[in-house]
């Protein structure tokens, strides 16, 4: 085989390979990816039970850097915190154990066969259950249909691909460095090790001579893990610096007790091929790895903490988005948590300009004027980033559920818009009261006062009947809005009789009435988001 041809076998084989984990990880998703957020949420309070839940992450991602992004966004989520991270995070790699022994079984040869039976359950069945499991089986002989072209490239190499594969095991660092390289370029330490294992069934590097190369592509995926997050937010840089932290304990663990582990490997693996004793090394070094890093825990964090330290907030609001990172669309479920966080942001925001706007109306405080409208400009531009992320979500498969909570949320969204836009309105009120020196009676003021305190609890009841999940709390909002509704009828009646009787000068009923219509049609658009909660 010429050189030309190797290249076409090793470069189409290892996309295959990849293709093949990345359609089994989304078959995976889809299967049980509802319930990553659930398991993340309920079963890491206690480190063993963060380590197992780390474990299933990564199986269902087939990918540990694909776990670290799913871990940051529960961070910033709130859901997770840095202590639960770290044991999730070892549960994590230690995870990546199961995939390398899957890609060391030899059954390349069954890998058509697997193939037909995927695409069988995939086309031909119309239950999207069976079609997800035919998606995972189609991704599974895939990746071995791939690995089985990289071995047959290798099998007829060329003697100058031999020498050069011969010589890694001559000089170690070169074999680290190799192992990085390998790993950044495939963007994969999974697809690093399915090559490297085919390389060592094959017998074109000795088992001394794997080791250095298997070592570095773990740090390689370390590396991955720090350009994904260039940008990112300083709770991500710190799961991150952990995941660097780990490799390197790691590595420098397995050299320092590199003679008696690899002799443990091979004593295990005796009568297996070198691929299969590859993979017993490969678990010893995330076993020992994790063993040591749950007894440092505490050492991590503050390492972590001291080195990358938090800023001080800025009293100033901040534009942008905090939630709606582009990585997460590879996963739409994550990436729907996510649009639903940055939704729950831009409710409070517009909650905080109710009560500015509020606030610059009874006290004439300019401060809270300029608060009230930099806070309804970023709910305005929020609504343009959430929309748009969302429909780059639509761009990806979804399950029906998905779908139906995807267009909720675009709704959602134009509510808490809609929301923002009202109280704009009565900032305006206000810059024309106080410009035409309106003044209102007594009796209005507390009326006035009585809605705003029934809209403020309206908006804050709704955001966490939406955080939640609530249905009770979404019908407490239907319940509350239709009080709202009865108290702008019944002062507006009351607002007549005192103009009938010349206790009310007209300009200011104007602005009075204005002020119960905008109040209440926030309550309008709060019960909107409550039924969509209670549908």
């Amino acid at each position: 085989m010429g050189l030309q041809d190797l290249i076409f076998h090793l470069v189409g084989g290892v996309a295959i390979f990849l293709f093949g984990i990345k359609y089994m990880s989304d078959g995976l998703q889809k299967t049980a990816g509802d319930q990553i957020r659930h398991l993340l949420a309920s079963y890491t309070v206690h480190p063993l039970l963060g380590i197992a839940v780390g474990i299933i992450v990564t199986l269902l991602f087939q990918s540990a850097t694909g776990a670290v992004i799913l871990i940051i966004g529960l961070m910033n989520a709130s859901i997770l915190s840095i202590r639960q991270a770290i044991h999730v995070l070892i549960g994590s790699n230690i995870g990546t154990i199961f995939t390398v022994f899957i890609v060391g079984i030899s059954i390349e040869n069954y890998a058509l066969p697997i193939i037909t039976m995927g695409v069988i359950l995939f086309l031909f069945v119309h239950y999207k259950r069976i079609q997800y499991i035919g998606q995972i089986i189609l991704g599974f002989g895939t990746l071995f249909l791939g690995l089985s072209i990289v071995r047959n490239g290798l099998q007829s190499s060329t003697e100058g691909v031999t020498s050069f594969l011969m010589n890694l095991s001559d000089i170690p660092v070169i074999g680290l460095l190799a192992g990085i390289v390998l790993t950044v370029l495939l963007t994969s330490s999974n697809a690093a090790m399915g090559v490297l294992q085919t390389i060592a069934k094959e017998g074109l590097i000795d088992f001394q001579g794997l080791i250095p190369i298997m070592l570095g592509s773990n740090i390689g995926s370390a590396v991955i893990a720090c350009i994904a997050v260039i940008g990112a937010s300083i709770r991500a840089k710190r799961v991150v610096f952990i995941q660097v932290l780990y490799s390197v304990i790691g590595t420098g663990l397995f050299l320092l007790l590199q003679k008696p582990l690899i002799e443990l490997s091979l004593s295990l693996g005796q009568a297996a091929t070198m691929n299969i004793e590859l993979a017993i090394a490969y678990s010893l070094f995330q076993l020992l790895t994790g063993m040591v890093c749950i007894l440092f825990v505490p050492l991590l964090l503050r390492i972590t903490q001291s080195l990358i330290q938090t800023h001080q907030p800025s009293a100033e609001v901040l534009f942008g988005a905090q939630y709606l990172d582009k990585r997460f669309l590879a996963t739409p479920s994550m990436a729907l948590e996510q649009a639903q966080n940055e939704t729950l942001r831009m409710g409070n925001i517009a909650r905080e300009t109710l009560m500015h706007a509020s606030q610059y109306f009874f006290e004439q405080d300019s401060r809270s004027a300029n608060l009230a409208l930099k806070k309804e400009a970023l709910v305005n531009e929020l609504n343009r980033l959430i929309t748009d992320y969302m429909v780059a979500i639509h761009q990806h498969d979804l399950t029906a559920g998905e779908s139906e909570k995807l267009t909720g949320l675009l709704h959602v969204v134009n509510d808490i818009e809609r929301i923002g836009d009202h109280a704009e309105n009565i900032v305006e009120l206000a810059e024309y009261s106080t410009r035409n020196r309106v003044q209102l009676s007594e009796v209005a003021i507390s009326q006035l006062h009585e809605m705003i305190d029934a809209a403020d609890w309206i908006i804050g009841r709704t955001l966490y009947a939406l955080e939640h999940n609530d249905r009770s709390a979404a019908a407490d909002v239907r319940g509350r809005e239709a009080d709202l509704d009865r108290m702008e009828h019944e002062f507006r009646v009351g607002h007549f009789s005192r103009l009938n009787e010349n206790l009310c000068k007209g300009n200011a009923g104007a602005i009075f009435l204005d002020m119960l219509s905008n109040l209440e049609r926030i309550g309008d658009h709060s019960k909107n988001i409550a039924e969509y909660i209670l549908k």
